[in-house]
């Protein structure tokens, strides 16, 4: 596997990454690679248990959680939203999508089902609509001291984008589903997850927040600069990365959407669950007939194609839209159409990645785990593109 270690070290050389770790299980056997530095300024190489803020792989860890209280028969994915946030009976929604101050009523409440298909009306800060924006201009999840019920009570007081059902829109119902996790367990998201997932699964590493002692093992954060051609290192509040709040020491945050801090070991034991339902020791986390449900296309072929259009997204020529080939399941991407972006996956591989780079994939058709860890804001799609090509062209 020392060739993928080249094509990453080549990414390196670039000035595009500080460094890059990965694991790859291929019919249960186990290969792994790291290259580079964790921290650019002094030289300090990753080491096999570095830790890494994965961002938006938080979200299928929380999907597999929900789901397993869905198992138990403790809710429905039927069930509306504010069946257990009655702070969302009052939702509005805009009749207009780009003006925020028209808005109607529901025709119907968002549902459990809604929050993991992203169908629910909500959006993202970082998205480029007029719901997008007021949440930056309310702030919301920036800070690092909120807990998970004031941010959801403030999400609530602002209209739905769209009428819930009728189109996709990646969002913040992963945060909206967390707490309503929290409300019916009675337990805090991280608990819920360290009893259900990080025990079971030997995820020792795995948390919201990380101790004292281990910050030292944590990847510099960086953004990558297009008009300066080189990375930046993030120095800023040591809580926050941008205007996210992503606290390293506060043990009472905890988020839906983002906020966990993992490293490759742990997430490939997730990944690996993701074949069987159950841990390397036989242990069950989640039945395998949901499992297949969770990650098989549930949109209808009107919601195609799905994209993430980020401000400052050009769509000129040179564009392309990573999502083409995929639907979305209950809280994964899963590969619907090998056809576009010449895609070589197996048709049902499935996973997602986190805005620093992140990315893991699992493909039950060829038994594939993989991840892939680095720590870049705005980086390009090209160290992600070059790891799943490799794994469909040398395995």
């Amino acid at each position: 596997m020392e060739k993928l270690n080249q094509i990453f070290q080549k990414h390196i050389n670039e000035g595009k990454y500080p460094g890059v770790q990965w694991k790859i299980n291929f019919n249960n056997k186990n290969y792994e690679g790291k290259v580079g530095y964790k921290n650019l300024e002094t030289k300090e190489i990753i080491e096999e248990d570095t830790i890494y803020r994965i961002w938006s792989m938080t979200k299928p860890i929380v999907a597999v959680a929900a789901m397993q209280l869905i198992e138990n028969e403790q809710m429905s994915l039927d069930d509306p939203i504010n069946k257990y946030l009655p702070e969302f009976s009052n939702l509005k929604v805009l009749k207009d999508e780009e003006n925020i101050s028209i808005t109607t009523f529901l025709k119907n409440p968002p549902t459990i089902k809604d929050l993991f298909l992203h169908t629910a009306g909500f959006s993202y800060n970082f998205l480029n609509d007029s719901i997008g924006k007021e949440y930056e201009k309310i702030k919301l999840f920036q800070s690092s001291t909120s807990s998970l019920e004031e941010e959801i009570l403030l999400l609530s007081k602002v209209p739905l984008l769209f009428q819930p059902s009728t189109k996709w829109r990646y969002s913040v119902s992963m945060d909206v589903l967390a707490r309503i996790l929290e409300v019916v367990s009675q337990e805090p998201l991280q608990v819920i997850l360290e009893k259900q997932i990080f025990s079971p699964l030997y995820m020792k590493d795995t948390s919201f927040f990380i101790n004292k002692n281990n910050t030292h093992r944590l990847m510099k954060s960086y953004e990558f600069d297009y008009v300066e051609n080189k990375l930046t290192e993030i120095i800023a509040d040591p809580q926050k990365i941008g205007t996210y709040g992503y606290p390293i020491s506060n043990n009472q945050y905890a988020r839906g959407g983002h906020g966990l801090y993992s490293t490759t070991v742990d997430y490939m034991s997730f990944a690996n669950m993701l074949h069987n339902g159950k841990s390397k020791d036989g242990k069950k986390i989640i039945d395998k007939k949901t499992i297949n449900f969770m990650t098989k296309n549930l949109l209808s072929p009107s919601f195609f194609p799905i994209e993430i259009l980020s401000i400052g997204t050009i769509k000129d020529k040179d564009y392309v839209n990573d999502l083409d080939p995929y639907g979305w399941g209950l809280g994964f991407r899963t590969l619907v159409d090998r056809s576009k972006n010449s895609n070589l996956g197996s048709i049902g591989e499935f996973g997602w990645s986190g805005a620093a780079a992140t990315y893991f994939l699992v493909d039950p058709v060829k038994n594939i785990s993989a991840v892939l860890m680095t720590q870049v804001l705005n980086a390009d799609s090209n160290l992600k593109k070059d790891f799943y090509r490799f794994i469909y062209t040398n395995l």
